[in-house]
């Protein structure tokens, strides 16, 4: 179960949390889960190329360890990096001493201070703990690339009703993902284009809500 669109109610809930970034002009913010792999986070770099567009990918540190070419190509082309985890671990099994070791281990192969939690399943706990080091970075959009119960055209469809400036939109550069993410990403970027949007790179030093 996951929302397509992130309820407003969740947002001053969970305030340790960045859901999206407040801007004034008609920007969004493209993000990718799971890689750096292959062919699927090349494909992505492909596309994104294409289009002209910036993404944050948010990098699983094994795979960095695996593909440092492909990791390194994310960042000669402008893109930005987030840390997802040494091993895509969900914050909701694992005690608060395991998960940010687990974290921080990954933090040596990816130099950035973002940082999303796989599933964005997190505790309360683990995210005041990271905080201090961390921005987490969550979402407001989430595409479906990796649901299987859902079209590469619902896809396309779960984005572009429920982006609004300063969303944060997910997609996947995973094996699992990759058929619908390489089908919709370029039509959301031409279709967002062609509404005005720009693509923004989610900033290192963005605070949380109850920071602002």
């Amino acid at each position: 179960m996951y929302f397509k669109k992130t309820p407003d109610f969740l947002k001053p809930i969970y305030k340790d949390l960045i859901w999206d970034i407040p801007t004034s002009k008609k920007e969004v913010f493209i993000t990718f889960d799971d890689g750096p792999v292959a062919p699927a986070t090349n494909d992505a770099l492909d596309i994104l190329k294409e289009h002209n567009a910036l993404a944050t990918f948010f990098c699983i540190g094994d795979n960095v360890q695996r593909n440092p070419d492909v990791f390194e190509r994310i960042l000669n082309e402008g893109h930005r990096v987030g840390n997802h985890s040494l091993n895509h671990l969900n914050g909701w099994k694992y005690n608060d001493f395991s998960y940010v070791k687990n974290v921080l281990e990954a933090a040596q192969r990816i130099p950035s201070r973002l940082f999303r939690p796989p599933y964005g399943k997190i505790k309360r706990s683990q995210a005041a703990a990271l905080k201090k080091r961390f921005a987490v970075i969550m979402w407001d959009v989430i595409s479906g690339d990796f649901d299987h119960k859902i079209s590469k055209e619902q896809c396309v469809e779960n984005v572009m009703t429920n982006v609004e400036p300063g969303s944060i939109v997910v997609f996947h550069d995973s094996h699992k993902a990759w058929e619908k993410m390489t089908y919709a990403l370029p039509i959301v970027l031409t279709k967002l284009r062609e509404a005005g949007y720009s693509f923004g790179l989610i900033p290192e030093d963005i605070k949380p809500l109850n920071d602002r």
